[in-house]
């Protein structure tokens, strides 16, 4: 039995060459699939969007919503001081959270540098806190065990030579306006600068997992791979961080080696993402409320349930999740992130089974009502999370031949195997089904796990 669901696994398919002619770099499925293999088990990362706009406290992208001049937004670096920031207990709270990989912004489309760059005065050594907060950063993750990866925008509303564009804050809204706005810039210049930077923090801070370039918007008053030299740019990330993993933003969907990960936002999946027909891996990142960068005045923050829900979901499909904190302008972390964060890492400590190592059920497993299946294809186990929790009897259809063993996986104490209790309740049992007899009061945890051993 257990050779016969490893092959029917949905098993993660990589972008390979087969995809296209069109190369980044030389590398097979299987060599690919080694390669990602530490980031496809851990399943739950740390998002962090910080910049001079947590000071406005509005939203990451308050600079383009207010339409805010450069000289209007200097005040912002004038004054920055994260006099509060300790990396340290950062990387303690996403790993208490039950986090294994984290991915902060090296620079956002402010054009801020977090990281000391030689390219630009524009960054963190040059405003009153003075230090390189990416040195600090990547060190106190680095030594919690956690991966290390960087953002870095693609576009920059700072860079004098960027040529502004329909989402830049002095957008326009017919050619002839873009051309008398950019008749003095030069975007060539600007990608020279681009690629410099992307060199930097691929050079400077050692080993680096993940490297998150943003975004791409083809199309009239857009910007796509020709604006950013993105095939030159992926080929040199290739050869300075051989192991890294790619994002797909850089428009390079059809270039093997150009990406390694779908990356959709802020939406939930209906199914395992594909790409000419074959699933890949892929993430999905996601915000407590509704904003990246720290927004003191929001208030659409997600329940607990709602976030756990979204790490199972997203798991049950075959993906990461990557969820974001947005630091205040002190560099501490909002209490309502805090608060959601422990709560998180609360479930994970006890059920972190049915997420790590986990993907999707094979697809002879049916899926109960009010419930989400996650399956450890290693240890041949499969998790059923009661987002609704039953009513004592709990069937399984068609599982009859295929458990061994079942427990709640908080506290590993049995369910017990059992003809259903109630009138009439055996005949609505198949003789494929099994019945699981569940205490009557719900478990202390706000989403029950099944740990189901299946038989070999």
């Amino acid at each position: 039995m257990k050779t016969l669901i490893k092959l029917l696994l949905p098993a993660l398919l990589v972008v390979n060459a087969s995809f296209g002619q069109k190369k980044i770099w030389e590398e097979t499925p299987e060599q690919q699939k080694e390669r990602m293999s530490w980031y496809t088990n851990a399943r739950f990362g740390m998002f962090i969007h910080w910049g001079l706009y947590a000071q406005a406290a509005r939203h990451e992208w308050v600079k383009k919503r207010e339409r805010i001049t450069d000289d209007e937004y200097q005040k912002y670096f004038e004054i920055f001081n994260p006099d509060l920031f300790n990396p340290t207990q950062w990387a303690k709270k996403a790993k208490s959270a039950g986090m294994k990989y984290a991915v902060i912004t090296s620079k956002h489309h402010e054009g801020f540098c977090m990281f000391d760059s030689r390219y630009t005065d524009y960054k963190v050594t040059n405003t009153p806190y003075g230090k390189d907060i990416i040195k600090q950063w990547v060190e106190a993750f680095r030594a919690e065990g956690l991966g290390i990866g960087f953002y870095y925008s693609l576009i920059d509303w700072h860079h004098p030579e960027y040529t502004i564009d329909g989402i830049h804050p002095q957008s326009a809204t017919t050619q002839e306006e873009y051309d008398q706005l950019n008749k003095d810039r030069d975007m060539a210049v600007y990608r020279e600068y681009l690629k410099n930077q992307v060199r930097e923090i691929l050079t400077n801070y050692g080993k680096i997992d993940i490297l998150w370039l943003d975004f791409s918007f083809p199309g009239e008053f857009g910007k796509d791979r020709n604006d950013w030299g993105s095939v030159e740019l992926a080929k040199m990330v290739r050869e300075l961080q051989p192991g890294i993993i790619l994002n797909d933003r850089a428009d390079l969907l059809d270039y093997a080696g150009g990406w390694d990960i779908k990356t959709p936002e802020q939406f939930k999946v209906t199914k395992w993402p594909e790409v000419n027909g074959k699933r890949v891996a892929w993430e999905t990142c996601q915000t407590f409320s509704g904003s990246w960068g720290y927004y003191r005045d929001e208030h659409t923050w997600k329940d607990n349930k709602q976030l756990l829900v979204l790490l199972i979901e997203t798991v049950s499909k075959g993906g990461n999740l990557l969820l974001n904190v947005g630091p205040t302008a002190r560099g501490t972390f909002d209490h309502r992130a805090d608060n959601a964060l422990k709560e998180m890492g609360e479930w994970m400590k006890y059920n972190n089974r049915s997420i790590y190592n986990c993907t999707q059920a094979p697809d002879d497993f049916r899926v109960p009502d009010n419930t989400l299946l996650t399956y450890n294809p290693e240890t041949n186990r499969l998790y059923i999370h009661l987002l609704d929790y039953p009513l004592q009897n709990f069937f399984l259809k068609g599982y009859k031949d295929k458990v061994k063993y079942a427990q709640f996986l908080h506290d590993a104490s049995e369910i017990r195997i059992t003809a259903p209790r109630g009138y009439g309740m055996q005949e609505q049992m198949a003789d494929s089904d099994i019945n699981l007899a569940l205490p009557v009061n719900k478990p202390n945890v706000e989403i029950p796990v099944i740990e189901v051993f299946l038989k070999d």
